[in-house]
């Protein structure tokens, strides 16, 4: 009988723990990951001491408060910027990280601060933009007597990018292309006047010369005689 007991005490204790074992697994499981801390900025009613604190749950924030700021129990926490009393977990867990929260204790109240142009940035996060497109210009030289190189890349909806890499010569060598282009310019302007004059000279020889040839033909007497006289019969032009 002994041996049966101790038997199944040996038996039941592997099972007993495998059994509270699943049962504590469960209840992490369904209690979800922990929150992780977020840092908070905390002041007094007066605003004359400010502390910096870490918590994960409203719970420990006002214990941290009250331990930070020395303050005597209980503790209410509100807004720093407008007075907005913090009393649930749902809505502390809407606040951003860095938000700046006054501790009351019992006959403190909230007051605007009198320091003109006094804000709190971080309370307030601004809206989330999306970048439709973006250029960015990018001067840079791959050797000190360069001019220097352009790279120009534009950006849409943070996916599709393009890019266009200008280089530039030194400045010896861009002199040098520069006058190449100015010489090959001056000599085809050259060569444009000098094909005009060409024609042009022409065309005034060929005009000289059928002026002279007109001049040298002879007059015929019909255009001599006038034309208003009448013309003679044959007969009496025999007699």
């Amino acid at each position: 009988m002994d041996y049966a007991k101790s038997l199944s005490q040996r038996l039941a204790a592997p099972v007993s723990k495998c059994v509270s074992a699943s049962a504590s697994m469960t209840q992490q499981l369904l209690a979800g990951p922990a929150p992780r801390p977020r840092p908070y900025r905390l002041c007094n009613w007066d605003r004359s001491l400010r502390k910096g604190v870490m918590a994960p749950s409203l719970a420990e924030l006002l214990r941290q408060a009250q331990s930070a700021l020395a303050l005597a129990a209980p503790i209410v926490l509100v807004l720093d910027e407008d007075g907005t009393a913090v009393e649930t977990e749902s809505f502390f867990r809407t606040l951003e990280e860095g938000t700046a929260l006054m501790a009351l204790s019992k006959g403190q109240t909230w007051t605007a601060p009198k320091t003109r142009g006094y804000q709190v940035s971080l309370s307030r996060k601004p809206p989330r933009r999306i970048d439709v497109a973006c250029v960015t210009f990018d001067l840079y030289k791959t050797h000190p007597k360069d001019l220097g190189c352009l790279n120009v890349k534009a950006t849409l909806y943070g996916t599709y990018s393009m890019s266009y890499d200008l280089r530039c010569y030194g400045a010896r060598r861009l002199l040098k292309e520069a006058l190449r282009w100015t010489l090959f310019t001056m000599q085809a302007t050259g060569h444009v006047l000098l094909g005009s004059s060409c024609y042009m000279q022409q065309l005034l020889d060929a005009t000289e010369e059928e002026q002279k040839e007109e001049e040298k033909s002879p007059v015929p007497l019909q255009s001599l005689l006038p034309r208003g006289l009448p013309a003679l019969p044959y007969k009496k032009m025999l007699q």
